[in-house]
This record gives C-alpha cells, sequence and structure tokens, in this order.
C-alpha cells in the first residue's frame, strides 16, 4: 500500500470521543510517476465526520499536531501535551527532542467496533500493545463498497461504522497509542481504487480499468470528494490550511526510472511506483517502506532506503509494515521472534546510526482473542505469545532510551556513538547484537506474491 497524510496529535485535554475533522493530502494521478495507495486521516472533536467529507475546504483543527501518514492521517493521542511533532531535517522531533517509536498495525479495528459487542477486542489490543510500549498503530479508517462499508456509496456514509472509528480513536486516546487512519487502498480488499472505478462505471463513466482511479475524472472526483485532495495537486493546499501538519505518500519502497540502479534492489515483481521522485516532493514531509522478504533481502532492503532517505530526500524514513507469516514452510514462533529481532534490531542500529532518520517501525498484525476470522497468517496476539511480546517490548524500550539519550548533548540532537552507548548503559538498555547469519527463507509479501532479490 501506499500512504500519504499528515499524522495528528489528538489533544488528550479534550474529553468527548474525538469525530472526523481534516484532510489527507493526497496525490493527483496525473503527477509523474505518484501512484498513491493508502491514505490516512487526521480527527479530532471540533465539527462532525460528514462535514469532513462534504466541505469543499475541510478546516485543520490547531490541537491536532501530525507525524507519519499514508495517503493517510495520524491521529495521535498526546498525554499531558499539545506539542506539533516536527521534522528537523531527517528526523521527526517533539518539543525540541528526537521523537522515536515502536508501533504496530491493526487494521480491522473500526470494523470490529462498528459492532459494539465486539469493542472489547479493540480494547484488549490497545491495551496490551500500550503494555508493550506500543505507541502508533496504523489502521483502516476506510470501507468503500460492500457490506459492512463505512462509504456506501459516493459521499454516503454509514453512522454506525462511524461510531465504530469513534471508538477507536476514544480508547487510543484513553491508552496513549497514536493511530495511522489510512483511507484508501490500492488492492481490493475493502473496495480500495477498484470500488471507486467500479462506481464510476455503473454511472456510466467509460472505463478501463483500475488505473482509471489515477486518470480518470469523474474517478478522480468521487476519491476528491472523500478525502479533500490528492497529494501533488493538494499538498501544498493543505501546507496552506495548516503548515505544522507533515504529509507522506507511504509507499512499499519500489525504486523506478529515475534510478534505475536502485532497481536491482527491488522484490521480484513491481507496481508502478517510484519511491525517489515520489517523496522529493517539498510537500512530503517523510518517506515510508514495507519489508516481507526474508531477512537479508530486508536488511539491505532498509539499508538502501535508509541511505536515500538520509542522503538524498534528506527527510525521516518509517518501516511501515513488517512481518512473518506462520503460512511460511518451516514456520516456528522462535524463527518468528528471531525475524522480528533482526528487523527491530536494525531499525534501532540505523536509527543510532543516522541521528534518529529512521524513525520506527510498525510490525504486521496485532489481535485480539478470539478473532480468528481475521487471521492472514501475520497475527500476533501479545497475551498468547509472550515471547514475541517480549521482544517487541525490549525494542519499545531501547527506541524509547535512544531517543532520550539523543536529546541529552549540548549544542545538538544526535550524539556521538560513544556517549549514546554510555547512556544507554546508564540507562540499563543494551540492545540485542545484530543476528549476522540469520536468514528467513520463504517470507512473502502480504499480498501473497513471492519475493526475489539478487
Amino acid at each position: 500500500m501506499v500512504d500519504c497524510a499528515p499524522l495528528y496529535y489528538l489533544d488528550q485535554r479534550k474529553k468527548t470521543p474525538p469525530s472526523l475533522q481534516s484532510l489527507a493530502a493526497l496525490h493527483d494521478g496525473r503527477a509523474p510517476s505518484l501512484h498513491p495507495i493508502n491514505t490516512n486521516l487526521g480527527l479530532h472533536s471540533a465539527h462532525t465526520r460528514q462535514q469532513f467529507f462534504h466541505s469543499k475546504m475541510a478546516k485543520l483543527c490547531s490541537a491536532l499536531c501530525l507525524l507519519l501518514g499514508a495517503l493517510a492521517f495520524l491521529a495521535i493521542a498526546a498525554p499531558g501535551s499539545g506539542s506539533f511533532v516536527e521534522r528537523q531535517g531527517t528526523q521527526f522531533v517533539l518539543d525540541g527532542s528526537p521523537y522515536l517509536f515502536n508501533g504496530f498495525n491493526s487494521y480491522w479495528m473500526m470494523t470490529v467496533a462498528s459492532q459494539p459487542a465486539e469493542r472489547a477486542k479493540v480494547s484488549q489490543v490497545l491495551r496490551e500493545a500500550a503494555a508493550a510500549g506500543l505507541t502508533v498503530c496504523r489502521t483502516w479508517a476506510f470501507s468503500d463498497g460492500g457490506d459492512g462499508a463505512l462509504q456506501i456509496s459516493p459521499g454516503v456514509y454509514d453512522e454506525r461504522v462511524f461510531q465504530g472509528l469513534d471508538f477507536v480513536i476514544s480508547e487510543a486516546q484513553s491508552h496513549g497509542v497514536r493511530l495511522i487512519l489510512s483511507l484508501v487502498n490500492n488492492y481490493k480488499d475493502f473496495g480500495g481504487r477498484a470500488q471507486y472505478v467500479q462506481w464510476a462505471s455503473n454511472a456510466g463513466v467509460a472505463v478501463s480499468g483500475e488505473d482509471d482511479f489515477y486518470t480518470n475524472p469523474v474517478v478522480k472526483g468521487y476519491y476528491k470528494n472523500h478525502v479533500q485532495a490528492w497529494v501533488q495537486e493538494m499538498a501544498s493546499y493543505t501546507k496552506s490550511l495548516d503548515s505544522k501538519h507533515m504529509l507522506e505518500i507511504g509507499m512499499e519502497g519500489f525504486y523506478g526510472d529515475s534510478m534505475p540502479e536502485k532497481k536491482q534492489y527491488n522484490p521480484g515483481y513491481q507496481v508502478g511506483t517510484d519511491f525517489i521522485t515520489s517523496n522529493l516532493i517539498d510537500e512530503i514531509d517523510f518517506a515510508t517502506i514495507h519489508a516481507y522478504p526474508d531477512t537479508a533481502f530486508a536488511q539491505r532492503w532498509m539499508w538502501s532506503h535508509w541511505d536515500d532517505a538520509t542522503k538524498i530526500l534528506k527527510k525521516p524514513l518509517v518501516l511501515a509494515e513488517f512481518g512473518m507469516s506462520k503460512k511460511d514452510p518451516g514456520y516456528s514462533e522462535n524463527l518468528r521472534d528471531v525475524y522480528i529481532n533482526a528487523i527491530c534490531t536494525d531499525i534501532y542500529n540505523l536509527a543510532r546510526s543516522g541521528g534518529g532518520s529512521l524513525s520506527g517501525g510498525l510490525v504486521w498484525q496485532v489481535m485480539a482473542d478470539g478473532m480468528e476470522s481475521y487471521y492472514d497468517g501475520y497475527e500476533i496476539v501479545l497475551s498468547q505469545d509472550p515471547s514475541t511480546d517480549a521482544v517487541l517490548m525490549r525494542q519499545s524500550r531501547a527506541m524509547s532510551v535512544l531517543a532520550h539519550t539523543m536529546s541529552k548533548p549540548a549544542g545538538g540532537l544526535v550524539g556521538h556513538a560513544d556517549e549514546v552507548a554510555a547512556r544507554e548503559q546508564e540507562d540499563g538498555v543494551a540492545h540485542g547484537a545484530r543476528l549476522h547469519g540469520v536468514h528467513v527463507r520463504h517470507v512473502h509479501a502480504r499480498d501473497g506474491k513471492s519475493s526475489s532479490h539478487p
């Protein structure tokens, strides 16, 4: 998926459940090489949900501050703070100090919470995640067409599903968990771009396929009415409404024609995006990647994009998805823990080496008890998977201490390696050594496509 949006903080001093407000900065498919796949939106309690989606000039709440997104906004519960998370060069900062995080994906929350009897599942995940130090959650704020849809038809919404989303946001706020709320899917799950094209076809518009989502004016109009804008076309507009809202496209990380020598790092399939060209847009504040292949590939993938984000884009980088499937041959929980630990260790090492330029990762995905019908092979139930919970908790602690140590040296955010190591020792945190030689084979992308690498 591709994400493009701001990341917001909910002012936790607000006591009422937040409802939708703001808008995503989304990308117009006419722009070269830009193909958004997933969007996110910011939320706040000030105006009604319908105003968010129907207003041509939805106002952005000043009490929100953004961090990351994905054709998306991030709604963030900021305990005791109304401050904005901002970008300074290749770092995220909060109140002048480096901001790093460890987080997770739980795409299903709105759908489950739209059934009041099932809301305890959302509460369980947020409670257990917070206990493990997971402070950012990426989840869907879209479901277009079909059973249980949020958007029943263009511009028509189901209040019951909106109430489920309200519950998710309120619960996240109460647990101090930040939310990245995705607004559309490139793939067919939950409607996605195919649903927008189908709506246009049903209305008598001549369409040739799903890619018309990026070019057909009627299809684009449907989506613009839903999220208010596309990225390149509207990023500057969004910035004019509120300069504190950071924007991102949320790409998986595929290299394109702008740097053909980098294509060697791509897996064995393409999706038509260009990580460099798209993320060089001035209004885009930070970049994202996903990593599902084997450990050795994922390490090269992260290093290459970290290097690009640091030297070419000069923006922060977020690993928005990574995980290992139980459906892979030879799977064991220990093997998954080794894989997650290896990825987490690389996130930590690159964050430390680059002074926080790789700002965090979001494991795919965390679920609650009794959710077997949602299992996709990547599910992690923290209360049932104590060893995996321990790996994630260790990463949360390490990233928190790293952010703290980087904020201590006078005259700058980033300390020398020996200073950071000394302060980590003082704080009693020594992150696990990098797992050289570990090679987890047959870990495939979530969409079922196998991955190859040089």
